[in-house]
């Protein structure tokens, strides 16, 4: 070995030193080396931790990016340039484009009293040149034009006379009902004004210019919101009728959406079956605005509507039916965002839940009052197992998309039974796509009730065809407005 002598106890001793000083330098490299493996496991183990917190980061990013109207509760208008090709979860129906064989139709026909009549007779032969003024008529050819004809508002004036009689005392002639100011605009005009505003979506301002355009006759912005509010005294009636109808129905839609009124956001509450429609505007989105409405509080049906959970405070209801639409969209967002495993209990859960919707389609066709006990039972498994299968993949929720999904799976789970109402009782329908279209389409109606509570207009609106007891018929929509 170098550096040791090669006889002698002291050339041993030596070496042995020697090898001690050899094997105590390896022992220090080892525990560096190990110091260094353990820092760098420990970072290591940083790094993967920081990477796995950046890919949940970047896939909650990649889902935002691709959430839209079909995979989430974004409305169509925000799909912008980039909305989505359609694909539709619904199968074909077979049916062929146009109307559906049976359904009348909307063709203008002539009719057998006209208003006005003008006969059209040729002066000349288109022969000879001769004249046909004595000329028989063998034929007639109808054509007929509907117009409106040339409307000028017409000023009437009231004389209250005053009458003196033969005892020395006068009397003066009262006012027909509705005339109080020296000069003022009549109920046509105000109703039509109100009509351009509220059914027309005009502002204010322009349903005014087009009154004076075509009738000649310009209310001002101000007195057209007077005769709305006068106007609107008028639905008490018919808002409790819609409101009683409503409570005794056996299955009543709910929604709620926001809603700008006096500059500030309140939230329309819609509650609507059949043909009758219930609309309120409230400071709040949950309890308090549902109770305010009037319905929730006193029925006893089936209700439907979306996992807002205040609705869940109304224990009163014989049961509530979650809305099929929205688990569609969640489950769709499942399977374009999740893994490989995550989109097979998700499309699962999907094919489960459409089959049962075409089986109660079929069942209600067929006047039956229940879905095939086999096939029932046999989609209900394909849930369940589904919903059971999100919980497990995703019960460590890293991340929130895996949140997201474990809070879905959970909620299909624990909500079984009102998820597959529809399924169960023929009477609920799959979607609560009807409240969803009250609630979008409110901004567009025709009549209201407006009563004045500190900033907010506080608006309660109806629809329905026949309740106003021989009044005025109510239409068929209702626009929010808050004078």
């Amino acid at each position: 070995m170098p550096g040791v002598p090669d006889s002698g106890d002291s050339g041993l001793r030596a070496a042995n030193t020697r090898l001690r000083e050899l094997l105590a330098e390896r022992d220090a490299r080892i525990e560096e080396q190990a110091a260094r493996i353990a820092e760098q496991a420990a970072e290591n183990a940083e790094l993967r931790q920081a990477m796995a917190a950046l890919q949940s980061q970047v896939a909650d990013l990649a889902a935002q990016v691709k959430a839209n109207s079909r995979n989430s509760s974004k409305p169509p208008s925000s799909d912008g340039l980039a909305k989505p090709s359609p694909k539709s979860l619904r199968g074909k129906s077979g049916r062929r484009p146009g109307r559906p064989k049976g359904q009348p139709g909307a063709t203008m026909e002539l009719t057998d009293q006209p208003d006005k009549t003008v006969k059209h007779r040729p002066a000349k032969c288109g022969c000879c040149g001769k004249s046909l003024k004595n000329a028989p008529v063998t034929a007639v050819e109808r054509r007929q034009v509907i117009d409106i004809p040339p409307v000028k508002a017409v000023t009437t004036e009231h004389q209250m006379l005053t009458v003196q009689c033969g005892c020395g005392r006068e009397t003066k002639a009262r006012a027909p009902d509705g005339v109080t100011a020296p000069v003022q605009y009549g109920p046509r005009v105000m109703g039509t004004g109100i009509c351009l505003w509220h059914g027309q979506f005009l502002s204010g301002d322009r349903a005014c210019q087009a009154l004076a355009e075509m009738f000649g006759c310009a209310p001002s912005p101000a007195a057209l919101a007077a005769a709305a509010r006068k106007t609107a005294g008028f639905l008490a009636p018919a808002l409790a009728a819609i409101t009683r109808h409503l409570i005794a129905a056996e299955v009543v839609h709910f929604d709620e959406t926001g809603f700008r009124t006096a500059g500030k956001l309140a939230w329309v509450h819609s509650a609507s079956a059949g043909k009758f429609a219930l609309f309120t505007v409230h400071a709040k989105r949950g309890k308090d605005g549902m109770k305010a409405a009037g319905v929730l509080p006193s029925f006893a049906g089936i209700a439907v509507h979306d996992a807002w959970a205040p609705y869940d405070t109304f224990g009163n209801v014989a049961g509530h039916a979650l809305c099929g639409a929205h688990v569609l969209r969640e489950l769709v967002a499942v399977a374009e965002t999740g893994t490989d495993l995550d989109k097979t209990w998700a499309q699962q859960a999907i094919d489960a839940l459409l089959a049962l919707n075409e089986a109660a389609g079929a069942a209600r066709a067929a006047g039956q009052d229940a879905i095939d006990t086999e096939t029932l039972a046999k989609h209900e498994d394909w849930y369940r197992k589904a919903a059971g299968t999100g919980v497990a993949l995703n019960a460590a929720r890293q991340g929130k998309l895996q949140q997201k999904r474990h809070a879905l799976a959970t909620r299909m789970k624990t909500r079984e039974d009102d998820y597959l109402r529809f399924a169960r009782d023929l009477r609920v329908p799959f979607t609560n796509d009807r409240a969803s279209h009250c609630t979008s389409w409110g901004r567009c109606a025709v009549f209201v009730w407006v009563r004045r509570l500190g900033w907010l207009a506080d608006v309660i609106l109806a629809w329905g065809g026949d309740i106003f007891a021989g009044s005025r018929a109510a239409g068929d929509a209702v626009r929010v407005a808050a004078a």
